[in-house]
């Protein structure tokens, strides 16, 4: 019988959406950073910047106990990079430092509760295990998704996700 840790599926499944995640963020253009599909949508590079940014909020579940979004001496993001290796860059960076931070963890440190808090007010307050599933690689995946669509709308093509992508489908056959 095979059993396996908590930390060991998270790593795992971080380990997959990583690999998926830095294909897609390659293939986003320095000269299209500033594009905009709908006023209401962030831009390109607003995006892309945020799906890495999300990687040391990700960090935060795993090492610290509650995160206060009102609190002034709370770590902010650095500013956006503007090209597409800076961007790769911050990306490896901060995958790293995530990976480590889940790899020193355990099971145990894994199921203390990690909370979310806007002043007095609890947004959330989940597992930290849990929080790294819902509020991390869950809120990556949609950002990524999203990201995707911005490509095919400027007609890049866009790397498969789970199973090649229509921009794949000749080389695989399918579809």
């Amino acid at each position: 019988m095979h059993t396996s840790s908590i930390q060991q599926n998270i790593l795992a499944e971080l380990d997959r959406e990583l690999a998926v995640t830095r294909r897609v963020l390659e293939r986003v253009p320095d000269d299209k950073f500033d594009y905009q599909p709908h006023p209401k949508s962030m831009k390109l590079g607003t995006l892309a910047s945020h799906i890495v940014n999300l990687l040391k909020f990700k960090q935060l579940f795993v090492e610290a106990d509650h995160r206060d979004f009102l609190d002034p001496n709370a770590p902010k993001p650095p500013p956006s990079p503007t090209t597409t290796a800076e961007l790769l860059s911050r990306f490896d960076q901060f995958s790293a430092d995530l990976r480590g931070a889940l790899a020193e963890s355990s099971d145990e440190k894994l199921t203390d509760s990690f909370q979310l808090r806007r002043g007095e007010e609890v947004l959330m307050d989940r597992p930290k295990g849990a929080a790294m599933r819902i509020m991390g690689l869950n809120h990556s995946i949609h950002h990524r998704g999203q990201l995707t669509v911005y490509l095919r709308l400027l007609d890049i093509p866009v790397p498969g996700i789970y199973g090649p992508s229509a921009d794949e489908a000749a080389v695989y056959g399918v579809f």
